[in-house]
């Protein structure tokens, strides 16, 4: 199941139309343009691009005056969000109690401030979105914008992304008397601009965090600002929220409550909820209940996970805080579960992380997923290499949260009665398909069973006409264990399934056997194959069998499903490991999976789009050290790409360079494959110091820019529909050495 030749060695979709041409929406241009080389710093923002290297960076307001002057420029779209808010179910608008977390790493924009990534090696992530519904950035800056690369990562989960707006101290109380104490018009143009702020960069809300001392007229208008602060974000940001911190009361005092009471309950009522200090007991949860009625989820019980002060659990206890809230009710917020990253050795933070959201496990509600197509590799936006179809693309740690994906449900489960069985899985970065991680599933199939399920994703989505599944795995050497998949329907009124020549029905339980590709190995061992050779055109022109049933010199095999369904409800996909006829005692296993692709074949007719509008500015050169092969100095470049192509159709762009040469007239012939520079999540990318050779005496440098979309679906667009841009460049001043 080797990748086929070609730039980066991907998969490439092609669809031949009528005269065998690929029929694309917008046809595919090339951009030729010509550079002067200066070597004058270019007049980009320091706010937007980091000062040394100029990569585009997240950042926050500093104070009042910063967030009234902001108006959106033409370096802010890096900040932007392009992953729109995914549906799943139960919304956050039903009355089944939410999770938050409150995100408080040391202070904030570390790492995760650089868009298109950093080469960190100890990086915090956080992967578990099934369990929560809201995820707060926090920092002590004045405006806390999330970054962007957490606002996709959660809308990706479906997971509601909020800002934090804080004031503290004695600066802090003139700050909120300079817009509170005053005209009803200037707390008003502060939340506009709050509203403005989140609507521009596609986060989902503000926690509002006064911990200072407010004046009488402050706090009498501190509601008013709260409700007219909701009002406006409900009818700019679909489904915006406004949540208060429990720290002020009434009267203007700083005294928190660690409830919802009487004395702070205004605030309560005039925005979307209440997150609570932390130093309460079961006392207060109980006290709470007569005051909030129909709206008891909207009291967001807070829990110091670092267990400052006098607070029920925290560190690996923290269940024992989720328990009690849960008895009664109430939402959860989950202050800085990076305890596991600042505290513990963050050699282990993948166990520890693992540890602390198992632990939780039993009081968090999951989520499901609502719309196809789900295709994840399982990355969570880290590792010590990069895989690319199962081979190592680059080596060296790197850190990105634009690149996590569709992230699984986590289990960790051993069988009672003692025998012996167990089952866990958990994130590996040992080894990956793509990106830098893969799911590794680990257990023992008892004596007295057959198999054991693992239940990978909770679905609620309507089934299509014809599904088509496939998974990437490899199983450790001598194991005799065979693995696929289970799909798990509900009627939505009478579910039908038929002309299927590789699924085995069993009640509402489906156990998916492996349609076979062209040119394929045989079935293994003690799976059942029933194939029926039937033409597929489309599917077999977007390479979606082309691998199937076969297995790469890395040992990752992939098998794929293909289900016709009428009137069913896709529900759960399970990872089934049966042992095999010859096995007659209990067996230990190790799985990895590579990657999942649940896709509607309906989707993969739509038409193919090209990348066009390919422009390049900003640019900035610089020379380096000495390079004898050219007798010169070394050239670098920095300079932003960016294009036209419809985001919700695409899963990445790969960003690929083809040489420099020198010439006079003639255009040279290119029979090198372009190299990778990088990955894009959205329709940019700053290329940083990407070494050139210095330009030839009397000629033009000439180097290629090549954009490959790869779809939602999973797969890379054919070079028909890349975007291209040659950029010849030349140097006035240039003398060679």
């Amino acid at each position: 199941m080797e990748a086929p030749e070609g730039a980066g060695g991907e998969l490439e979709r092609g669809r031949p139309g009528p005269s065998g041409s690929s029929d694309a929406s917008v046809a595919s241009t090339t951009v030729n343009i010509l550079e002067r080389i200066h070597y004058e710093p270019v007049p980009l923002s320091a706010r937007h691009h980091d000062r040394d290297t100029t990569e585009p960076i997240s950042f926050y307001l500093s104070n009042l005056e910063e967030l009234l002057a902001w108006k959106p420029t033409n370096q802010d779209i890096f900040n932007i969000a392009v992953m729109p808010l995914a549906k799943r179910l139960p919304s956050l608008e039903s009355q089944r109690p939410r999770t938050l977390v409150c995100h408080d790493l040391m202070g904030g924009y570390l790492q995760d401030r650089f868009i298109q990534g950093s080469d960190a090696q100890d990086f915090f992530t956080f992967y578990h979105w099934q369990y929560i519904d809201i995820f707060v950035y926090f920092s002590h800056h004045m405006f806390t914008l999330p970054p962007v690369c957490w606002t996709n990562a959660a809308h990706k989960h479906g997971v509601s992304v909020l800002g934090t707006f804080i004031t503290e101290w004695d600066s802090g109380a003139k700050v909120c008397e300079s817009f509170l104490a005053g005209e009803e018009s200037a707390f008003r143009a502060v939340a506009d601009q709050m509203v403005r702020v989140a609507q521009f960069y596609r986060f989902d809300g503000w926690l509002i965090n006064i911990e200072n001392l407010l004046s009488v007229v402050a706090v009498k208008n501190a509601p008013c600002f709260l409700r007219y602060l909701t009002e406006q974000l409900r009818k700019h940001v679909p489904g915006g929220l406004v949540l208060w911190y429990d720290s002020v009361v009434q009267d203007g005092e700083l005294k928190w409550q660690n409830e919802l009471n009487e004395k702070n309950r205004v605030f309560f009522d005039s925005c979307d909820g209440m997150f609570t200090n932390y130093n309460w007991t079961e006392q207060h949860l109980n006290q709470m209940l007569p005051l909030v009625a129909e709206r008891r989820v909207d009291v967001y019980v807070g829990v110091d996970v670092f267990a400052r002060g006098s607070v029920v659990g925290g560190h690996f206890d923290t269940n024992k805080s989720l328990q009690l809230i849960r008895k009664y009710g109430f939402s959860a917020a989950i202050f800085a579960p990076g305890w596991v990253y600042e505290c513990l050795d963050k050699k282990n933070f993948l166990q520890n992380q693992n540890k602390f959201w198992s632990l939780l496990q039993k009081y968090l509600p999951i989520h499901s997923i609502c719309t196809l197509p789900l295709v994840t590799s399982f990355c969570i936006g880290c590792g010590n290499k990069r895989f690319s179809y199962g081979k190592e693309e680059d080596v060296g740690s790197w850190c990105n949260l634009n690149v996590q994906e569709t992230q699984p449900l986590f289990v960790d489960h051993t069988q009672d009665a003692g025998t012996g069985g167990w089952v866990r899985s958990q994130i590996c970065p040992k080894d990956a398909w793509h990106g830098g991680s893969s799911l590794l599933v680990q257990g023992t199939i008892p004596s007295d069973a057959k198999a054991v399920s693992v239940r990978l994703f909770s679905l609620q989505v309507p089934s299509p006409p014809k599904l088509l599944i496939s998974m990437v795995y490899k199983l450790e050497e001598q194991s005799k264990v065979s693995v696929t998949l289970e799909l798990m329907t509900r009627d939505l009124q009478t579910c039908q399934i038929g002309n299927i020549s590789d699924l085995t029905v069993q009640g509402t339980t489906h156990h998916l056997e492996p349609r076979l590709g062209p040119q394929c190995d045989p079935p293994e061992p003690g799976i059942r194959t029933q194939l029926q050779q039937q033409h597929h055109p489309v599917l077999e022109s977007h390479a979606f069998f082309g691998g199937c049933g076969q297995q790469s010199s890395s040992g990752w095999a992939q098998h794929c499903y293909e289900l016709e369904l009428q009137d069913c409800l896709l529900q759960d996909l399970s990872l089934k490991v049966s042992r095999l006829p010859s096995s007659l005692q209990k067996e230990n296993f190790t799985c990895r999976l590579g990657e999942l692709r649940v896709l509607d074949a309906g989707s993969l007719s739509a038409p193919l789009r090209a990348v066009c509008s390919l422009r390049a500015h900003h640019f900035l050169w610089r020379r380096g050290s000495y390079d004898p092969s050219f007798q010169d100095l070394q050239l670098y470049l920095s300079v932003t790409l960016q294009w036209a192509y419809p985001m919700e159709y695409v899963r990445q762009f790969r960003v690929y360079g083809r040489g420099v040469v020198c010439h006079r007239t003639a255009v040279p012939s290119h029979t090198e494959q372009p190299h990778l520079i990088g990955l894009a999540y959205a329709n940019i990318y700053r290329v940083v110091d990407l070494a050139v050779p210095p330009i030839c005496t009397g000629k033009h440098g000439r180097l290629e820019f090549l954009v490959q979309p790869v779809t939602k679906e999973g797969f890379a667009v054919d070079q028909s529909n890349w975007g291209r841009l040659v950029l010849e460049y030349t140097d006035e001043t240039h003398t060679q050495v």
